[in-house]
Parts: structure tokens; C-alpha cells; sequence
């Protein structure tokens, strides 16, 4: 007779009532394997982009660390978290009023909140949430990629997303890092099917920039996409998240345009003085005629290169059968991107919360690293060694619009 035939004792319950597990051992549990080790990378290849902007400022003689808080939007934002809206207006030399209003409130109002606890001044408190809110990002896009391709992709999709050419704006007081750490958790809610976790961390994202209801399309349309699966026997929690995804970004902009007397209109018409329209892509394709007729300083080919290669790595991920989720999200960034108008140069960073275009540049690098170690530090310290540099220049040096 073989022994799977033998029926096995049913293990004895514990006496007693049961013991819930320790906060240690839930934290323990939150937390993928290797995560610090790859947060630890993010966060030593970030430190050294800010040291070598404060050693650019001190070479060329400017204040060490000022534009590291106050550069262009960051401005803005802290004139918000100080005073409050409708207290900023600039008029352009082409005449176009240009409103505090552009700007959406969780960032200044987290900025504001820290401020009221801790004794630092806005541009402080601005840089403790910027990149607190970077360390936080990381965590999400190590947990995505581990719990899509394990441990090895994981630290190297964090390890490329701290070495963009323009990474070094996750270190200044943008928004960029606020609202890629909302995205890359609310993307790891809905692989996970926690559809309320996704739909509120969707809401504010929503509320952190103009284009935070990529979020929200994603939790939708992946709502939808579960529901049509499962032939509608979903939990109720899936279509609350889903309606209370893009609640953030729907309530500011109907506020705004309340404010201004044309409830749908009035924000479009606000961004519009801004120059940030969505064009169809008429603002690139002007742009890419002038950059080829007249050429542009280093910032702006880079820039068309990076947009390029976003498209390229797009069609990667595609390839990839990523999730429903991480294609909707990245796929309408990059159409934001590619058909909004706007200045050249800033691009690149609205693609900086993209993080999963890097998914199969991970997984070529994880294979590398697997295979031979010494090429894959070669061709990580190259991209490294371009981030930082690049990324001293565009905020210390260049003039170009961040």
C-alpha cells in the first residue's frame, strides 16, 4: 500500500482564543524581500544628483541649495502653501494671466500641514515632503516590479527609475515624486485587487497634478476589465474604487472652474494661459520643425530623445503583456506627452511617474546581472554617471524651463 493512501491525522487546533499577529510581524509582511537594498541604492544614487547640484551652485557661485526649492513651479507651490489660492497672477509679455489656480492643492497643502507641526520654513518643509514622497515611490516601484518579476527586476526597475536623465527633479520641490508614489501604490492595489485602497490613493493622485487621472483611467478601466472577466460577479468594493478614482481631479477642476465663472471650462481656459493645451500633437510636431531648422541647447534634443524612447520602451511593454493597468497608465502619460503643447523641455519629467516603461530595460538588466555581472555595473554606472551630470545642468546651469 503507498503511503499517500494512508489517511494523515488532521493537525490538533490551538487551545485557547487565537492570537492576532504582532505589528513587527504585519510590517515584516508589507515589506517585499530585498526591498532595502534597492531602496538604498535609490536613495544613495539621488543623495549624490543633490550634492553634485550643491557643488555646481558652489562652483558657478550661486546659493548652494535655493534652487533646489525655488525653482520655477516650486515658487508657485510654496506661494499656495504660505497664502493660499487666488493670491498669484502673472501676466506674460503676450499678455495671458497665468493663476495660481493651475496648480493643484496636495502638495502645497502637505507642504502647509508640515509646516503647522514642525519648525521649518515652506521651502523646507516642501523638500522633507518632496522626498520623503521619492523614498515612498521607490518602495511602490519595487513592490510592483517584485510582484510581477521578483526580486531582481525589481531592484533594477528602481535602480534605472533613479537614473533618468532628469531624476533629479524627484529631489526638488515638484510634484513628480508626491504623485508617482500615489500612482505606484494605486497600480499595486489593483494587482492585488484592493479596489478601495486603489481608488482612494487614485482620488489623490488625482489631486497632486493635472495629470494624476492617468490613475484614475487605469483603476477604471481595470475595474472594468475584472468585471467583464468575472462576468460581473465582482465585490462591491471594485466599483466603489472605480467611481472614487478619479473623485480628486474632477472635484479640483470643478472647483476651479466655479471659481472662475465657467464650471467646465473655466480650468481648461486657465491651463490654456499656461499654454498647456492638449493640441493633438501640433506643439510637438512645431517644436521638432524648429529644433531641426534652428537648433536648441543640449536640453532640448535630450528632451526629444527622451520622448522618443518612451514611445520605443511603450511599445516594449506592450510586447511584454504587462497588466492591463501599468499599459492604461503609462499609455495615457505619454499621450499627454507626445499630444500636449507646452514647453519642449519640461516633458521629460511629466514621464518621470512612468516608471513602468523601464519594466523590460529591467528585465534585460536582471538577465545581465544574472549572467555577467561586470557589463551590467558598467552599463549601470554609465547611465548613472549621465543622471547626475545631466541632472546638475538642467538645475544649476541651464535656463530652460524644468
Amino acid at each position: 500500500m503507498s503511503t499517500s493512501s494512508v489517511p494523515r491525522p488532521e493537525p490538533a487546533a490551538p487551545s485557547g482564543p487565537a492570537r492576532r499577529p504582532s505589528l513587527p510581524r504585519i510590517a515584516r509582511r508589507g515589506v517585499p524581500e530585498g526591498a532595502l537594498p534597492a531602496l538604498a541604492l535609490f536613495a544613495a544614487v539621488r543623495l549624490a544628483g543633490v550634492l553634485l547640484v550643491i557643488l555646481t551652485n558652489d562652483l558657478r557661485g550661486h546659493p548652494l541649495v535655493r534652487n533646489l526649492a525655488h525653482s520655477w513651479d516650486s515658487r508657485w507651490y510654496l506661494h499656495i502653501a504660505a497664502h493660499g489660492y487666488g493670491r498669484l497672477i502673472w501676466i506674460t509679455p503676450e499678455g495671458a494671466v497665468q493663476s495660481d489656480w493651475a496648480f493643484f492643492p496636495l502638495y502645497p497643502a502637505l507642504i502647509r500641514g508640515v509646516t503647522a507641526v514642525l519648525p521649518l520654513t515652506p521651502a523646507q518643509g516642501a523638500m522633507l515632503v518632496g522626498w520623503a514622497a521619492a523614498v515612498v515611490a521607490a518602495h511602490g516601484v519595487f513592490t510592483v516590479g517584485h510582484h510581477l518579476y521578483g526580486r531582481g527586476v525589481a531592484t533594477a526597475l528602481v535602480a534605472l527609475w533613479a537614473a533618468l536623465p532628469h531624476a533629479v527633479e524627484l529631489t526638488i520641490a515638484y510634484t513628480e515624486s508626491l504623485f508617482a508614489a500615489l500612482a505606484a501604490w494605486a497600480l499595486y492595489c489593483v494587482l492585488r485587487g484592493r479596489w478601495l485602497w486603489a481608488g482612494a490613493l487614485a482620488a489623490l493622485a488625482g489631486l497632486s497634478r493635472p495629470s494624476g487621472f492617468a490613475v484614475a483611467v487605469a483603476v477604471a478601466l481595470a475595474a472594468v476589465h475584472e468585471a467583464l472577466r468575472r462576468r460581473g460577479r465582482v465585490p462591491a468594493s471594485l466599483w466603489a474604487g472605480a467611481v472614487l478614482a478619479p473623485m480628486g481631479w474632477l472635484g479640483y477642476v470643478l472647483w476651479v472652474g466655479d471659481r472662475a465663472g465657467d464650471l467646465l471650462g473655466g480650468y481648461l481656459r486657465i491651463q490654456s494661459a499656461w499654454d498647456s493645451r492638449f493640441d493633438l500633437g501640433a506643439g510637438s510636431l512645431g517644436f521638432l520643425r524648429a529644433l531641426l531648422l534652428h537648433g536648441g541647447h543640449v536640453v532640448y534634443p535630450v528632451a526629444l530623445l527622451i520622448v522618443a524612447a518612451a514611445v520605443l520602451l511603450f511599445a516594449l511593454l506592450c510586447l511584454e503583456r504587462a497588466p492591463l493597468c501599468l499599459v492604461v497608465f503609462t499609455g495615457v502619460l505619454i499621450l499627454l506627452v507626445a499630444g500636449g503643447s507646452g514647453s519642449f523641455s519640461s516633458k521629460p519629467r511629466f514621464l518621470l511617474p512612468a516608471f513602468p516603461l523601464l519594466i523590460p530595460m529591467a528585465r534585460a538588466l536582471a538577465r545581465s546581472w544574472r549572467l555577467r555581472r561586470a557589463p551590467a555595473v558598467l552599463v549601470y554606472g554609465a547611465l548613472a554617471a549621465v543622471s547626475l551630470l545631466f541632472g546638475a545642468y538642467v538645475v544649476a546651469v541651464a535656463h530652460s524651463p524644468l
